[in-house]
């Protein structure tokens, strides 16, 4: 598992326009148990989505709301809010 660097510059969030595989992180995460069950029954309720997706699309959205100005985000946040397919 790749760990995330954050010593690296903004800039390169800004200056990256593609998500290329090596790009790619896998991260484990404890989370509360009220939020496992409610991602459960939104994907339940939802099959387009699984929780790469919504996980993607909630940490997008995030950032976007936050601050951070970044073309990849953003497209990633639409492409994962209004896509049929996941990234």
């Amino acid at each position: 598992m790749k760990n995330i660097d954050f010593t690296k510059e903004k800039s390169s969030i800004q200056s990256s326009d593609v998500l290329e595989s090596e790009d790619t992180i896998s991260f484990q995460i404890e989370i509360p148990k009220q939020i496992q069950q409610a991602m459960k029954v939104y994907i339940e309720k939802h099959p387009n989505w699984d929780q790469y997706r919504l996980l993607q699309a909630a940490l997008a959205g995030f950032l976007i709301q936050n601050g951070i100005s970044s073309r990849l985000i953003t497209r990633l946040y639409i492409g994962n809010m209004f896509g049929s397919h996941t990234f």
